[in-house]
């Protein structure tokens, strides 16, 4: 039988036999209820994703593979009326193999340097000096993982430096939401909250060899970023001598940036600058989902089911 080799995801179509490498962005064993092993887990390469199931499971790869590069062989099917890859074979891929891997890991379609360049001057406006300083110490530590690592696992910017992207789309609507409530909004906390938000994923997650997330981190588990990310700006702010107002605004955005304990607020905002971070952060996120969910949906139809928005959407001719 003809295989389609290395075909985009994004260019899967239903009947379609396809071979080649792939990152495994999950893997999951499971069992039917007949009790016979299978896998399931998620496919991806540059610019798609693709959900896959293996029933006729040997054990080849595992959780602890994911985020490295497979060679899989299948035919795209159809499920729940979204494209699903019936995987044949999958194994590890070697070096060996020749596979590109300019092919298969996602970036930003952005220019990282240009884009920490305009942060750094962003920050540098700051006018508050104090919560200037303690942005600039945690560019100072941070900056380098910041730049690179996706924002997420699986739910949004979850391609390098998709942090860096989320959070400077995050700047640019803070900054221009603080000269809109001028009256109401602290510039300097705003901006300062919205830049480290999410500098603790850093620690929240463990990275592959290709730069993409593979699964949290113990810390990830058993504290989260955002309880991480107020402790670590904490110790930033009081080694700096910050004022300990200034330090509990800032550590009170990190915390309540996700705005309900439902979706994982340690607490909910109670500020206006910390309401205005949480719904800036939402809007970008679901901005993204959808940006990456129309690329593969036809003008003028609906796609799928879209697992995170939970509603299939409409893409206008």
């Amino acid at each position: 039988m003809d295989y389609i080799q290395n075909l985009r995801i994004e260019e899967f179509r239903t009947g379609m036999m396809i071979e080649g490498y792939y990152i495994l962005k999950e893997a999951n064993p499971r069992t039917t209820t007949a009790g016979k092993p299978y896998l399931a887990g998620k496919l991806g390469d540059r610019n798609g994703m693709i959900d896959f199931v293996n029933w006729d499971y040997a054990g080849t790869v595992g959780p602890d593979d994911a985020g490295h590069v497979v060679k899989v062989r299948g035919e795209v099917t159809d499920y729940r009326g979204s494209p699903q890859l019936s995987v044949i074979r999958i194994r590890p891929a070697k070096n060996s193999d020749g596979w590109n891997l300019a092919d298969l890991v996602p970036t930003a379609p952005i220019d990282r340097e240009a884009v920490m360049s305009w942060i750094r001057e962003l920050v540098d406006s700051v006018e508050d000096e104090d919560y200037r300083r303690v942005a600039l110490a945690m560019l100072e530590r941070y900056g380098e993982a910041f730049s690179i690592i996706p924002a997420a696992k699986s739910f949004h910017h979850s391609f390098v430096s998709g942090l860096l992207m989320h959070t400077s789309n995050m700047l640019r609507t803070a900054d221009f939401l603080a000269s809109v409530y001028a009256g109401t909004v602290n510039r300097s906390l705003l901006l300062t909250g919205t830049l480290l938000h999410d500098f603790a994923k850093t620690e929240e997650f463990n990275f592959s060899e290709l730069g993409l997330v593979t699964e949290y981190s113990r810390p990830g588990k058993l504290v989260g970023h955002l309880v991480m990310g107020a402790e670590n700006v904490r110790r930033i702010a009081e080694s700096l001598g910050i004022p300990e107002e200034k330090t509990m605004l800032l550590c009170h955005m990190i915390l309540s940036h996700h705005g309900e304990p439902e979706f994982g607020a340690a607490v909910i905002p109670r500020c206006a600058e910390a309401e205005l971070l949480y719904h800036i952060d939402l809007i970008d996120s679901r901005m993204e989902i959808y940006r990456e969910s129309l690329e593969g949906v036809v003008p003028g139809t609906f796609s799928g089911k879209i697992f995170a928005l939970d509603k299939d959407i409409y893409r206008p001719e």
